[in-house]
């Protein structure tokens, strides 16, 4: 094993579990065993995770928020928030087909996703401040995955995991703040046509917004603070449910309009519309 830098030796043998999961597609157990529950930890190996992508080819494109609705913040024992990072070679365009060849335990959820016009690097970084920044909205499905077998994660299982991210996908449609309130958006979701999630943007931190400005203020925090151009998914707004090869997802989210994918069988290749 190689030693990642700046980690802790448990540490790194749970960024070697988490990667073997991926490169094997086998989940694997919880890392918790090795790095607890201390929060610091957790991001160090989502960010050496992150360090290793990158320095393999992909580019840092944004982030996504998790954990921001109350009940699953109780269901793990948690009182906030948490985020991973968004990649380039995890998006995918509005009605794609997905090959589920690649993924472990695919499930999906609606989200609210903003694009900045501006870094959030200096002030106050207040609700303010963050909602000027913000340039478009657009409606967005994200592929969550959790390489830890049967989803049995912790906080720092879910941080360490990058957020128990996979893929995502933004509609082809944006609005502006002058259009939307994120906070009175209401979503609908289909599976092959039937209804399978339901929710609302005050399910999201109260508030997408508030998902926004929590992570603004923590990614500065960490020494990574949130740049123009880049892509937030801000949380989950309904419950996020489970894929199996051959399902098609659209979301339809009041005053942002759709967007769909579908997931191929394990042998399609990577397609578009």
């Amino acid at each position: 094993m190689t030693t990642a830098p700046d980690l802790s030796d448990a540490a790194a043998r749970a960024l070697e579990r988490l990667e073997l999961a991926q490169q094997t597609l086998v989940p694997c157990p919880p890392v918790r065993d090795l790095i607890g529950a201390d929060a610091g930890t957790a991001y160090a190996v989502q960010h050496a995770l992150i360090r290793r992508r990158v320095a393999a080819g992909a580019t840092v494109v944004g982030r996504k928020v998790g954990l921001t609705s109350p009940a699953v913040q109780a269901q793990i024992g948690v009182d906030q928030p948490d985020f991973g990072v968004l990649l380039d070679d995890m998006a995918y365009p509005d009605g794609a087909t997905v090959p589920t060849r690649g993924l472990l335990q695919p499930k999906v959820e609606a989200e609210i996703a903003f694009v900045l016009g501006v870094d959030l690097v200096d002030g106050d970084l207040d609700d303010a401040q963050v909602r000027a920044a913000v340039a478009w909205v657009l409606p967005a499905l994200e592929i969550v995955d959790s390489r830890i077998a049967g989803w049995d994660i912790t906080f720092a299982d879910t941080v360490a995991d990058n957020g128990s991210s996979a893929l995502f996908v933004l509609g082809a449609e944006s609005k502006t703040l002058a259009d939307i309130e994120p906070v009175d958006a209401e979503m609908s979701m289909t599976r092959d046509g039937e209804v399978v999630s339901t929710g609302s943007g005050a399910a999201c931190l109260g508030d997408p917004l508030n998902a926004l400005a929590w992570l603004a203020r923590t990614a500065r925090d960490f020494g990574e603070p949130l740049l123009a151009g880049q892509v937030v998914l801000s949380g989950a707004l309904g419950p996020m449910v489970a894929v199996t090869p051959g399902d098609s997802f659209a979301a339809e989210i009041s005053g942002l309009g759709s967007v769909s994918v579908s997931f191929g069988s394990d042998s399609d290749e990577r397609t578009s519309p």
